[in-house]
Order: structure tokens, then C-alpha cells, then sequence
């Protein structure tokens, strides 16, 4: 550790006009000498869930998700293989069942309990009303405990548009695939898909929509009001933290070029008014790039320590001809057992996997205290559905990301009884981020060799 110049709380912010700017951790941060896990400046647990819809590429004969070998040996499937320059810090599990994304005498609904149920194991209730009843996720029993001295206790981001309202599969509302978070059984929270938006909130200061819209439109950065007191700060700072701090910097200006620059696109396009909202790419990749890059600035900053991520709505239809893929997400899942229809639609998983891949990069090379985010955070990616063929919730595809801050030993393929609950796993993920809970969902007790 550098001894820097001066010693500065771990809540420092550079204020500008309409602009609030957290700063990442510093080395000025943490009293010169002392043990780094004593001050308040010791890197916590971050906690993450990354959703993908429809189910992964399993079949009754063809699995391209599961590893067929257990513990340290496991082989990276064709949908896991970009996870592989990771290894040392990806827990892959089997096994685990979804029970109350089942019917129970409600009928169809498999998509929409899929993901109503993934964060909670809760049966949701069916309705296409406002009496929605589900049960609070494990990422919002996350926000009370350690998002509670941050700026923003979670993210909620999305991919895909949530303009669908009322009744989107057998009476169940549109609002139980189109959110992830629950804060209380009866209060989700909406999923945010336009960067843009995202980005005001971490860095602006609010205002009135007509104040919001024109920082948005005025010529320059909105950082550039605070780059008096940045070159101020600089002057006081060790070589090391002015190098981080240049960094995190820049890092910022560039996500808001990137913005900037989508939008300059979008105007120029001729696109249906419903079709995409200002300020939303067009491009898949280049969507999940940008909304991960922003929620890394938000890690490294500490302006949230705890996200959801949407990567798409139950049902979509989405193509992905970029990859050779021009039929739908949804039709492509029914795969009907069929080799090339389910090496097409592992294609489109193994996509979906690169974009959590570019995330798990950006935070290893993130530096956080003595070491890095991806050392210091949970990570959780999966589906509500294991083969979409059959609209299942056994064997659910789900895998853990990260190092927890130590607690987390990667390098993992843990297959668990069949019907072990899948609440074991979320109520594991608690405790590895430092938070006890005597029971979440249908839950049977921790995961004890997580």
C-alpha cells in the first residue's frame, strides 16, 4: 500500500452542476498502516443476478449446458464455454429444482413463474390485476443489509423493452415476467433497459425532466463540471490513486460518449415511436456491453452493491442473425429434440453467455483493494427454465460467478440430489455475502459444500 498525501472518507463525491460524482476506492482511502479489513474502506461483497429467458439448450439426449463430469474436471458445454478463461472463479450446479415455478393447480404459466419464482421461490399469484403477490427476492434481502450505506441500495436493468401490460400468458400479469426484484411480496421493482437513464441516475442530481433533458442535449460532458475539482484533487493524491482516479474517469466519459453516440444514430434511423426509446442500441452485444459497463462503474464507485439484470422477457421473440440465427429466441427454444435445432438454439445461449463473459472481464480487471471486483462479488446466471422443450424446472441451469470475497471457491461442477431446492442455493448466496437468514422460500437448508 502507497502512504498518499492526505486521507479521505470512502464517501467522497466531485459535485458540478446537476452532476454527483462517486469516487472509487483510494489507497487515501485507507488509513496509511492499518490493516485494510478493519477500515471502513474494506472491500465488501457484491451481489449479482443475470436472467436469460426461454430455458437453456437442453434435451432429453442433448444437453449443451450441463458438464457431464463433476467436481475440478468438469468440461465447459458449448453454452458454458465462454466462461472458461474464468474457470478459477465459476461454481456450475445440477441438480436443483424450481418447485414453485410449478403449476399447483394454476394451469399453463410455466415462463411467467419462471421468473416470478427464480429470486424468490415463491408461487406467485395468479392474477392480471394489481393484487400481484409474489415473495421479496434474495437480491432486495441483499439491498437491506448491505446496500443500505450506498447511494442506490440496488440496480434494476433490463435488455428488453417492458411495454406489455395485462395478461401475458393464462391470467397471469405481464408484470411477473417483465421484472425481476421484489422488494416486499407486493411491490416489484421495474427494470430500467435505457442507458441512458441508467447513467443519470448514477451521475446526475435529478432536477425537473425538462432540467434532465437539457444536460442530456447540451454540447460537452456532464462530467465537465466537475473537472475543476478533479484537477484540485489530483494535486493532493499519490501517483497511484491519480492513476486510478484517471482511469475511473475516463472509464465514465467514455460510457457517456458511447451514449451519446448511439443517440446521434437513432435519430437518423427511421424506426416505428414504439419500437425503441431514445438513447436504447439497436444492437444486442453492443446493449449488454454498455448497461455492463455501467454497472461496473457502479461497483467500483460503491454507488449500489447489488444488481438484477434482464436479459430478456419470457417469450421473446428476439432474433440474432449477427450469429447466424434469424429465427426467434422463443420458437428456436421448442427445440422438439431436434440436433440442429438445439445446436442453433445453444448459440444463441453461448451469446447470451459472451455478454456475461465481457462483465466478468471488466470487473477482473477493475482493481478493488488487493484485488479486484470479480474477486470481491457473487454473481448469479441462469434461466427459469431448464429444457424449454418441456417447459421445466428441474435440473435448473444456473451457475455461480465470482469470488465472494474469499468465500467462494471456483473451479466447480456441484451436482445436488435431484429436487434439492433451488432456495438452498439463494439462501447459500446470502451467507456467503455475509448475510444469515433462518429460511428463504421453500428452502431446506444451505448448500454446506458451496
Amino acid at each position: 500500500m502507497i502512504i498518499s498525501k492526505m486521507v479521505l472518507p470512502r464517501r467522497t463525491f466531485l459535485r458540478g452542476a446537476g452532476v454527483t460524482l462517486a469516487l472509487p476506492l483510494l489507497d487515501a482511502m485507507v488509513p496509511a498502516l492499518s490493516a485494510l479489513t478493519k477500515t471502513a474502506a474494506a472491500p465488501v461483497t457484491r451481489l449479482g443476478c443475470i436472467y436469460i429467458p426461454n430455458g437453456v439448450a437442453m434435451g432429453r439426449k442433448i444437453n449443451h449446458w450441463k458438464p457431464t463430469a463433476k467436481g475440478s474436471g468438469f468440461d465447459f458445454t458449448p453454452c458454458l464455454q465462454p466462461f472458461e478463461p474464468f474457470r478459477d472463479q465459476v461454481v456450475v450446479t445440477s441438480g436443483l429444482s424450481a418447485a414453485q415455478a410449478e403449476s399447483m393447480g394454476d394451469g399453463n404459466g410455466d415462463h411467467t413463474r419462471g421468473t416470478a419464482a427464480w429470486l424468490n421461490a415463491v408461487h406467485p399469484r395468479r392474477t392480471e390485476g394489481a393484487d400481484l403477490l409474489a415473495g421479496t427476492t434474495v437480491d432486495q434481502v441483499a439491498a437491506q443489509h448491505i446496500g443500505r450505506d450506498t447511494p442506490l441500495p440496488s440496480l434494476e436493468l433490463g435488455i428488453e423493452h417492458t411495454y406489455e401490460v395485462g395478461n401475458c400468458e393464462n391470467g397471469y400479469s405481464c408484470v411477473y415476467r417483465n421484472v425481476l426484484a421484489w422488494r416486499t411480496p407486493t411491490a416489484p421493482l421495474p427494470t430500467e433497459p435505457n442507458p441512458r437513464v441508467v447513467f443519470e441516475r448514477l451521475f446526475g442530481e435529478g432536477g425537473t425532466r425538462e432540467q434532465r433533458l437539457a444536460r442530456m442535449q447540451k454540447t460537452g460532458s456532464i462530467l465537465d463540471s466537475v473537472t475543476a475539482e478533479m484537477a484540485d484533487l489530483q494535486k493532493t493524491l499519490g501517483p497511484g490513486d491519480r492513476a486510478r482516479v484517471n482511469d475511473y474517469f475516463e472509464a465514465t466519459r467514455e460510457v457517456e460518449r458511447r451514449i451519446e453516440r448511439i443517440e446521434s444514430r437513432i435519430d437518423e434511423e427511421e424506426l416505428p415511436a414504439l419500437q425503441r426509446p431514445v438513447g436504447i442500441p439497436g444492437k444486442f452485444d453492443e446493449h449488454c456491453k454498455l448497461m455492463f459497463d455501467l454497472q461496473c462503474l457502479a461497483y467500483q464507485a460503491d454507488i449500489t452493491r447489488v444488481f438484477t439484470l434482464l436479459m430478456g422477457r419470457e417469450s421473446s421473440q428476439r432474433a440474432y442473425p449477427e450469429i447466424g440465427v434469424p429465427q426467434p429466441h422463443h420458437g428456436t427454444s421448442h427445440h422438439r429434440d431436434d440436433p440442429e435445432t438445439l445446436a442453433r438454439y445453444a448459440k444463441i445461449i453461448a451469446y447470451e453467455s459472451q455478454q456475461v463473459a465481457y462483465f466478468l472481464d471488466k470487473l477482473r480487471s477493475t482493481p478493488d483493494g488487493d484485488g479486484n471486483l470479480l474477486d470481491n462479488t457473487i454473481l448469479l446466471y441462469g434461466a427459469g427454465l431448464s429444457n424449454p422443450n418441456e417447459h421445466a424446472h428441474i435440473d435448473m441451469p444456473l451457475v455461480l460467478l465470482g469470488g465472494g470475497s474469499g468465500r467462494l471457491e471456483g473451479n466447480r461442477h456441484l451436482a445436488y440430489p435431484a429436487d434439492t431446492p433451488m432456495a438452498n442455493l439463494l439462501m447459500s448466496m446470502l451467507e456467503k455475502t455475509g448475510i444469515s437468514v433462518e429460511r428463504f422460500g421453500d428452502s431446506t437448508g444451505l448448500l454446506t459444500d458451496l
